[in-house]
């Protein structure tokens, strides 16, 4: 039996009171990350199935994490001590057991990108804009696949 993380509660208790915390919030990238936890791991999985790198329910792989750290956060000095302050160990192991922190550091990942944030009602668009950015074209990702997950977040 699979059994994740109930979404309403991810959202309220994790998503939410984080992007608030670093200042990042809005609806849309509530979403954006409801929708992407759901792509990425159902919000059941907390390690990559199949032994890949990905770690957390927001399946980020170790070198996407390091690379957050040294090419945008290190240049962001405000946003890097409020991400610090949710965690005393700022590592991509930490995305396994701090939902908080793995939540921060998906958001500070979207965050980077120059292209804004879709429509927080707009799930297509939501899912385009993950397969983008998160799953990168060459990602086994798709639109199609990751559309009702954004549908949900976007309910």
């Amino acid at each position: 039996m699979n059994v994740g993380i109930d979404i309403e509660q991810f959202r309220t208790l994790v998503v939410r009171p984080t992007l608030q915390e670093i200042g990042l919030h809005t609806q849309a990238a509530e979403n954006l990350l409801i929708g992407t936890a759901l792509t990425e791991s159902r919000l059941i999985y907390l390690h990559q199935v199949g032994g890949g790198p990905a770690k957390g329910v927001f399946q980020m792989e170790p070198a996407t994490h390091n690379d957050i750290w040294d090419n945008f956060l290190d240049y962001k000095p405000k946003l890097a001590k409020k991400i610090q302050r949710i965690t005393d160990h700022p590592t991509s192991q930490e995305l396994i057991h701090n939902l908080k922190y793995a939540a921060a550091m998906c958001r500070a990942h979207y965050r980077r990108k120059s292209e804004p944030l879709p429509g927080h009602t707009d799930a297509y668009a939501m899912a385009v804009y993950w397969k983008k950015h998160y799953n990168t074209p060459l990602g086994a990702g798709t639109v199609e696949k990751a559309l009702p997950s954004f549908q949900i977040a976007c309910e």
